[in-house]
């Protein structure tokens, strides 16, 4: 990555709250115009990761750099080309959409009233009219908040569990929206859920946390390779194993686990070739089979 390229890095970032250590070593590069899937079990950091870089909370020790500045002065002004939405978004209840808009354009003083209509066009919320936001739906609710953190026209946006609790065509609106947003704004974005199904619909890179450590953080590209789908040999005779692949099957395209296993990635829609060459070796047929990883098995899988 080129360095104008990076614009938020993380690197040896340490936090604790009320003596507990919540976040240790934290090393994170975002690239501009990419969308960060953040994964991790609920209390593995992911939060407190999302408000140190909104400078809604601040580390005890690390490097951070936003926007290439990383002196407190420089990274609060940095901080103005950052939108978020971090636990729930703030409205008032018995205001419109346009009116909440309104409100917080007087608070960053913004004086372009075009740029409201353009908001609520972006997120689908332009023939509310008057509906008070009290009498929105959730999907409506996430909308206008995603909408609000767009407001000051952000290079980067932060979006904490956008989809918890929406039905499934809130679900399908808030990804269709996050990937136009990303596609027509090239807006950096790192959001964070719980529904990796929904993830992998919509993201370039994953950052995987657990227990306040980044674990990986990888390319949609190398977790398709990853995920891509295998034949499973399970015996601990990997010479064996390895010889009748080159020489039987005239393959090199095979990986030896951690645990042993081999992973085979040519001949998955031909098994019966492969049992047929191991047939006559100290190899079991009966533990060869096809599987194909997802994401929430390589998320399991990376964790423990």
């Amino acid at each position: 990555m080129l360095m104008n390229d990076c614009i938020c890095e993380m690197t040896n970032v340490y936090k604790s709250y009320k003596k507990k250590l919540i976040l240790q070593n934290i090393n994170i590069q975002l690239e501009k115009g990419k969308i960060y899937g953040f994964i991790g079990k609920n209390g593995a950091g992911k939060t407190t990761t999302m408000k140190i870089i909104a400078g809604l909370s601040f580390a005890d020790r690390g490097y951070i750099q936003i926007f290439g500045k990383d002196t407190k002065k420089e990274m609060e002004r940095a901080r103005r080309k950052i939108g978020c939405i971090i636990e729930n978004p703030a409205f008032f209840p018995d205001m419109s959409a346009k009116e909440n808009l309104k409100a917080l354009c007087i608070l960053y003083e913004i004086r372009d009233q075009k740029r409201i209509d353009d908001i609520l066009e972006l997120v689908g919320l332009k023939n509310t009219g008057k509906k008070k936001v009290k009498n929105f739906s959730l999907g409506m609710r996430q909308r206008l908040g995603i909408g609000m953190a767009l407001l000051n026209n952000p290079e980067l946006l932060i979006l904490d569990e956008p989809i918890n609790g929406l039905d499934p065509d809130g679900i399908v609106e808030i990804r269709n929206l996050i990937k136009k947003i990303n596609t027509e704004k090239k807006t950096t974005i790192i959001i964070s859920s719980h529904i990796l199904s929904e993830i992998y619909l919509m993201v370039d890179n994953y950052i995987i946390i657990s227990q306040g450590k980044i674990i990986e953080q990888i390319s949609q590209k190398e977790l398709d390779e990853k995920c891509q789908k295998y034949i499973c040999i399970k015996d601990s005779k990997t010479e064996i194993v390895k010889e009748v692949l080159r020489d039987k099957l005239q393959t090199n395209h095979f990986q030896i686990m951690e645990d042993g296993t081999c992973r085979l990635y040519d001949y998955t829609d031909n098994i019966l070739t492969v049992m047929e060459a191991f047939k006559d070796t100290e190899i079991n047929i009966n533990e060869i089979c096809v599987k194909e990883d997802s994401l929430e098995a390589y998320f399991f899988n990376r964790i423990g």
